[in-house]
């Protein structure tokens, strides 16, 4: 098979797509023939050599697919091949095959065509397990949700407003925002030209965001325990602005507020199974009754993956960029 190899870290032009060796599935895997895959920001990091797959996973990059089963390995069931399938992956996704455990599987949702279908996985499973899971975003909450244009911003206003929540997101253009208005957004913060904390502070009366889902880590840290509510809950999934910050725990004792900080990657594949249990249950339905929809930018072929990443380096897109076979 072909697959985006990395012979030296460094820029897109990094990216190769080279013959590799056919993966085999182990027990209680199977192997999937790639239609799709998504660009996410782990993806850059790894190229420029900078985020290793955990022990174990596929040397590729891609954190997400969809396909079809091509074979099941010992011990699989409830599934069969030429199963129409999208996938949270440890690695491998900008391939032609990958193997993934069953347990993270999921059927692609009722009126999302096959292609689409990958840029779901991932954004789906870092919301529901951070907002829900980690933090409990409860109905007549509000969330503060920075990047609202990413991939991850669009799917968390879209699963907030779904249980009721009120949603305020930052983003670096008036087209940015707007979009996210049209998504259900309540709050648009410019956050070139706007402080998010007063922001926030005047659209909730003072009392700040009950949670807020940040992809930025250190610039953010001081600011974001600020914007706070009474029994905040900050949870960080990234580190675009840096990994080290002062925390002023002074401030998040009064606030009696939480921060969390989680990736999926690393995570054994126990723990992304119950995470993927808990998407279908909860926001395949979603999907499937036109509730929520995945958001992709454009779609680039999976040999020119350095295109790709060069849409995601300059942060012009909107929601998902895919690569597909």
């Amino acid at each position: 098979m072909y697959a985006i190899t990395i012979p030296e870290p460094g820029g897109p032009e990094a990216l190769v797509w080279a013959e590799v060796s056919d993966p085999v599935p182990d027990e209680g895997e199977v192997l999937v023939d790639v239609v799709a895959s998504a660009v996410n920001r782990a993806d850059l990091l790894q190229r420029q050599g900078f985020y290793n797959p955990p022990p174990g996973a596929s040397l590729y990059p891609g954190l997400e697919c969809s396909g079809r089963i091509a074979a099941l390995g010992p011990g699989v069931s409830g599934w069969a091949v030429g199963d129409e399938v999208c996938a949270l992956l440890s690695g491998g996704g900008y391939a032609e095959r990958v193997v993934v455990p069953a347990g993270q599987l999921m059927p692609v949702p009722e009126g999302v065509d096959l292609v689409t279908a990958a840029a779901l996985p991932e954004v789906t499973s870092t919301v529901w397990s951070n907002v829900f899971m980690i933090a409990h975003l409860r109905p007549g909450e509000t969330l503060l949700a920075h990047g609202g244009s990413s991939g991850i911003g669009t799917m968390a206003i879209q699963l907030a407003k779904a249980v009721g929540a009120k949603v305020a997101v930052t983003a670096g253009s008036k087209e940015k925002l707007a979009f996210c208005g049209e998504l259900g957004a309540d709050v648009l913060i410019n956050y070139r030209e706007q402080d998010f904390v007063e922001e926030i502070e005047r659209a909730t009366g003072g009392a700040g965001a009950d949670v807020i889902l940040d992809n930025m880590g250190a610039k953010y840290l001081d600011r974001n325990v600020k914007a706070l509510a009474v029994n905040g809950r900050l949870a960080i999934i990234g580190m675009q602005g840096g990994a080290k910050g002062e925390l002023n725990i002074g401030a998040l004792l009064n606030k009696r507020g939480a921060v969390t900080a989680t990736s999926l990657r690393g995570r054994p594949p126990a723990e992304k199974a119950s995470i993927v249990a808990a998407v279908r249950e909860h926001v395949w339905p979603l999907i499937g009754g036109g509730h929520v929809r995945p958001i992709v930018d454009r779609t680039v072929p999976m040999s020119d993956a350095a295109a790709a990443h060069r849409v995601l380096e300059e942060s012009s897109h909107i929601g998902k960029v895919l690569l597909t076979r």
